[in-house]
């Protein structure tokens, strides 16, 4: 059992970056594959980025590529993600999520546990 507190949320000026945070209790943290999510509102829960659970392997969806990165810390336990060069369009709740020897992918069903989120706003 693997519980997911995101922290880091805030409002931001376009331009601007931030910083989330994912503290994950539990054990064997090191070997759960940990990746971000967004979603806004009347929309599908959307991928952000991604790391295997032995770090050998990163991936972002195509609308943060170059502008976002995400580090897993094994030591804390905890995964972050790096946002600079924020757009309005990156404004959503983001959620970490957890999957135990996970492959790495995009999709949601993939992903055994998640946080409550932490709300994004960036603003023109």
């Amino acid at each position: 059992q693997v519980q997911l507190v995101e922290s880091g949320g805030g409002s931001v000026q376009a331009g601007g970056s931030l910083r989330l945070s994912c503290v994950a209790s539990g054990r064997n943290f090191h070997l759960y594959t940990m990746a971000w999510f967004r979603q806004t509102p009347g929309k599908e829960r959307e991928f952000v980025a991604v790391v295997r659970w032995n770090g050998d392997t990163t991936d972002y969806g195509d609308s943060v590529k170059g502008r976002f990165t995400i580090f897993k810390d094994v030591a804390s336990s905890m995964v972050t993600l790096q946002m600079n060069s924020l757009k309005p369009e990156d404004t959503a709740n983001y959620y970490c999520a957890a999957a135990r020897l996970g492959l790495g992918t995009d999709r949601r069903d993939d992903y055994e546990y998640w946080g409550q989120g932490t709300q994004v706003t960036v603003s023109f």
